[in-house]
């Protein structure tokens, strides 16, 4: 059977330029660091996943909307909210940037374990991640995703769609599989399980749009 070909151990190597980046291999955080052009992208088990282009404005409109209520409520709470560009690590091996083949970078993340956070941003499953759809977004993609949060244990997955204008909620069950909740639609109210006493109302989200 053939081995897999991973990318030269070049980890002190600085790359400018996307193109200089063979898609085909699989790369390490340690990789991911030193690269320094100006398109975004996140690792899954290896492999480049590009990001869109620059939020559009209802994208970040429904990203204000949804942030700074949290950012509000957790004030003073020892749950943090982040919102991207961020970078969540996802190691299985060990903790070392090299052994790292996963990063994300979530819309908006809560983080509850201060033990997660350094300087680089999280390491480990965050307690809620939040994704806002958008028209760049393929399934492929999606479906990765969903994978590694689950896989990692994140306890709330909430997938926004901006176009049709509901949130849905996945739940990590005692099991460690998600279930989805609900599907929250206009003049409802999201009540969070991990956040007790918050409340979002699902007509702020999307008011004017």
């Amino acid at each position: 059977m053939a081995t897999e070909k991973t990318y030269p151990d070049l980890t002190e190597t600085k790359v400018y330029s996307f193109n200089d980046v063979d898609e085909s291999l699989t790369y390490s955080y340690s990789h991911y660091l030193n690269w320094l052009f100006d398109e975004r992208v996140e690792l899954i088990k290896g492999k480049i996943f590009k990001m869109s282009p620059a939020p559009s404005r209802v994208h970040q409109e429904v990203f204000g909307a949804i942030f700074n209520p949290l950012y509000n409520f957790l004030k003073n709470k020892s749950c943090k909210v982040y919102g991207a560009p961020f970078d969540v690590r996802f190691p299985k091996k060990s903790k070392l940037d090299k052994d790292v083949f996963t990063v994300l970078q979530p819309d908006i993340c809560v983080v509850c374990d201060k033990t997660k956070l350094d300087e680089k941003g999280c390491i480990g499953a965050p307690d809620i991640v939040v994704e806002i759809l958008s028209p760049g977004n393929n399934k492929k993609e999606l479906f990765n995703k969903y994978q590694v949060y689950e896989e990692f244990g994140v306890k709330e997955y909430w997938i926004v769609s901006q176009s049709d204008q509901y949130i849905l909620i996945y739940s990590l069950d005692d099991a460690g599989k998600f279930r989805p909740s609900k599907m929250f639609t206009l003049g409802e109210e999201i009540k969070s399980s991990v956040l007790s006493g918050f409340v979002l109302k699902l007509d702020d989200v999307f008011e004017g749009l």
